[in-house]
């Protein structure tokens, strides 16, 4: 059971969101705040898992009670509000120490709220799975010394053609890190495979759109991969590549316990691209993926997984760092960087 705490002045949308979230039999709702300070306290005295907050609130707003429960009661919160929509809101909530934002719509937009409902309660249960760290006190902050990242020499940016990417538990957070790194104009197609309930992919997909640097979509049998473009596969459906660049969907039974599985991605991109291509695997439980990774460095291609510090799970990056599939383990914020390089030229 996932334990949530509703924070909004609104008691109209207080009563709401209690209404939605009751619904689903996995979440409970552990209490109700109505202003910032009120909900600095509850996230202590009831210690929910998740914590959906407000923006704009009397006396505090919701940046400000994020940012002082991240400094002294460290809880996964979610930005739900009509205003989150703002330019300047992106800054501000990834500042505060917020995971995730959910954009409400406005009381007459009626239409929109079976989707907002689902957005939500999935953003709710991705959010639940990720570990959260203290912030330090703004006035006791201090830089630490960023690690170094691993170089691309000319011939590596030159010859990437395509990115393949793999997670399971904690990689929602994690992409949506890395996508938002990328630019528009990235020169290499990105493949995207991430383990997620059967249903949630549409909405999944919407969730890394609103911050993502390029653009996503579902991926469809037959379709020519295209620079600048994020490929997620669609449920109960294995993806993989051609030689020449085309979309390939299979209905074949699920590898490690998963489908769409990362190692059959990973297999096919060893297949059609060999050493022209840069395979990543992110936190998540179990070895999906490794073997297959260990395949594409074998053949030339670029690897790097997610470091231990990072990763929700360190399952799949740990296993696939014990076989020798790559010798560089890297925080999001790193990895997207090794992204931007390898697709500085387009090769496709």
């Amino acid at each position: 059971m996932i334990k949530v705490l509703i924070v909004d002045d609104s008691k109209v949308i207080q009563e709401f969101l209690d209404h939605l979230l009751s619904t689903d039999c996995e979440i409970k709702v552990v209490g109700i705040a109505s202003s910032g300070n009120e909900a600095i306290e509850m996230a202590k005295t009831k210690s929910p898992d998740v914590i959906t907050m407000d923006i704009q609130m009397p006396w505090m707003d919701g940046y400000e009670a994020t940012r002082t429960i991240m400094e002294t009661h460290p809880t996964r919160i979610i930005i739900v509000s009509e205003n989150a929509i703002e330019p300047q809101s992106k800054n501000r909530y990834q500042e505060s120490g917020a995971l995730a934002v959910v954009i409400r719509p406005a009381p007459f937009e009626l239409l929109k709220y079976e989707a907002f409902q689902k957005e939500l309660i999935l953003s709710i249960k991705l959010m639940s799975e990720i570990k959260v760290v203290k912030l330090f006190p703004r006035s006791r902050k201090v830089l630490i010394p960023p690690n170094p990242i691993i170089k691309l020499t000319e011939d590596d940016k030159n010859r990437i053609r395509v990115i393949a990417i793999g997670a399971s538990t904690g990689g929602p957070n994690v992409l949506q890190i890395i996508l938002s790194k990328l630019p528009p104009d990235l020169s290499v197609p990105i493949l995207i495979v991430q383990h997620i309930a059967p249903g949630f992919i549409q909405v999944f997909q919407k969730m890394l759109s609103s911050s993502s640097g390029i653009k996503l979509k579902i991926a469809q049998e037959g379709e020519k991969i295209m620079a600048g473009f994020g490929y997620i596969a669609p449920d109960n459906f294995h993806m993989g590549v051609t030689n020449d660049g085309k979309i390939i969907l299979s209905n074949q039974p699920p590898e490690n316990g998963s489908k769409p599985s990362v190692g059959f991605l990973f297999r096919s991109v060893a297949n059609a691209f060999g050493p022209n291509a840069l395979g990543v695997l992110l936190t998540g439980m179990g070895k999906d993926g490794a073997d297959e990774l260990k395949d594409m460095k074998n053949k030339g291609a670029l690897t790097v997984v997610q470091n231990e510090e990072s990763s929700v799970v360190f399952g799949m990056p740990g296993e696939a760092l014990r076989i020798g599939a790559s010798n560089t383990s890297l925080s999001p914020e790193r990895i997207a960087k090794v992204l931007v390089e390898s697709g500085l030229k387009n090769r496709l």
